[in-house]
């Protein structure tokens, strides 16, 4: 493959495929205050979609969805007739703004496979808005996002990020929301080979930090708070984790197996401030109810059906709706790689579908929506901000031109806090760049 092929492959890698519509005949529509009427409104709570509703918007703020909205005078309004309009979009465990092309480790801000710290990495201050996947997953309706760095060296991967993607906005909407660890094989190799390594750092670095926000003297006779003389943690990592130990800050977890998961339920124990959200949870379904219980949610990977691992031999995809219908509160979680954060209406749609297969167990059109709209947004810490379309949330709206849950349809107006956003980006344009290339628009390496 020639160089101009390779740098072509590159920026088409850079974020995902193109959308269905990626014009912006949109442009003139109004901003801040609108209402949409005649169309299939999809409150984002898990209930079935409206025919024939209305959704008003005054301030970048919701004001009503449903049937017998009114709208007040003087409120543009956009005809949504055979259009179906839902809460933007929201993925949990992306990577977003931390790349702009994977392949290419300057590009690459995700993981730090040599630094120094773990816990005490904070995602917030690498976030790219201007990152070409960021516009890319905003064209496919997708409005806000948590952001997660990857495990390099050390089973404490740092502190992610929620952000929005609105276009000029204020990108990042709350820094250091939570803090991710890995379990499980991951966790096990990055501890030193076993699963006893990585809960015994795990555990050790919990009661490190507990005895940090105690301060704790550092020896017997000394009155100078600081850590104890054998702490493993630097001072850094140990003062990020504070928030976690004392509940102020969720501790993501990523595990899969079902023994797993029942050893990161049992940290309660000990540490009962702690805000546990499970990450991952291929074999989640054998220990529903435990986890229901213990009223701890998950953020799930809705295909994972293959044992691709000694950790996920009893995967399945009834996973996510068994789970549900235990009880769990899941969303769909883990857009990293191939499983770009575009795919997520696919991917819940795949688990509407799988509901009308006789043994399996998948997900209503309203849990399915839900699982990508309010319900990781409550996970994420900011369900009564967005997720919804609910009086009081963000105007984050998206027009379709179909069921969203449909690979047929896509988006053709978005909002975000009630402005319109671009649906160009740089997948559109290459697309239009090349769809008609003329003699000599081509790379020379094309000729």
């Amino acid at each position: 493959m020639t160089r101009a092929s390779l740098f072509l492959a590159a920026l088409l890698l850079s974020g995902s495929a193109l959308p269905a519509y990626a014009g912006d005949a949109s442009a003139q529509l109004p901003s801040g205050d609108f209402a949409v009427t005649n169309a299939t409104v999809a409150i984002g709570d898990g209930s079935a979609p409206i025919p024939g509703g209305t959704v008003l918007v005054r301030g970048g703020k919701i004001v009503a969805a449903g049937k017998s909205v009114s709208v007040p005078a003087g409120v543009p309004v956009i005809d949504g007739t055979g259009k179906w309009v839902t809460p933007g979009l929201v993925t949990a465990m992306t990577d977003l703004g931390l790349l702009g092309v994977g392949a290419v480790d300057e590009s690459n801000d995700s993981y730090a496979n040599t630094a120094r710290f773990s816990a005490g990495l904070d995602v917030s201050l690498a976030i790219d808005p201007d990152a070409p996947p960021v516009a890319v997953s905003r064209a496919s309706g997708i409005t806000r996002a948590g952001v997660a760095p990857a495990a390099a060296n050390a089973i404490f991967a740092g502190q992610g990020a929620v952000i929005d993607l609105a276009e000029n906005g204020p990108g990042i909407s709350q820094p250091r929301a939570f803090q991710l660890v890995e379990l499980g094989e991951r966790g096990a190799d990055l501890a030193g080979g076993s699963r006893v390594a990585a809960q015994a750092l795990l555990r050790n670095a919990l009661r490190e930090a507990r005895d940090l926000a105690q301060r704790k003297p550092v020896k017997a006779g000394d009155d100078a708070p600081g850590q104890p003389v054998d702490a493993l943690l630097t001072r850094v990592d140990a003062a990020a984790l504070i928030p976690v130990v004392t509940g102020k800050q969720p501790l993501f977890v990523h595990v899969e197996r079902a023994a797993d998961i029942r050893g990161v339920l049992a940290l309660g124990k000990e540490f009962p401030a702690l805000r546990l959200v499970l990450v991952g949870a291929g074999e989640g379904w054998r220990v529903a109810r435990e986890i229901a219980a213990a009223k701890v949610p998950v953020l799930a990977s809705a295909l994972a059906d293959l044992p691709g691992s000694f950790e996920t031999l009893a995967a399945t995809q009834s996973n996510v709706g068994r789970m549900t219908a235990a009880g769990v509160k899941v969303a769909l979680g883990g857009f990293y790689d191939l499983d770009q954060p575009r795919y997520a209406p696919q991917f819940a749609g795949n688990l509407v579908g799988l509901s009308r297969v006789s043994g399996a167990s998948g997900l209503s059109w309203g849990q399915a929506l839900a699982s990508i709209t309010s319900i990781p947004a409550e996970i994420l810490g900011e369900g009564a901000v967005f997720g919804s379309l609910k009086p009081g949330l963000s105007g984050d709206v998206v027009i379709w031109d179909g069921d969203p849950l449909e690979v047929s349809s896509a988006p053709v107006t978005i909002y975000v806090d009630g402005k319109l956003q671009p649906l160009v980006n740089h997948q559109s344009r290459l697309r239009q760049r090349y769809r008609h290339a003329g003699e000599g628009t081509l790379p020379k390496a094309y000729e």
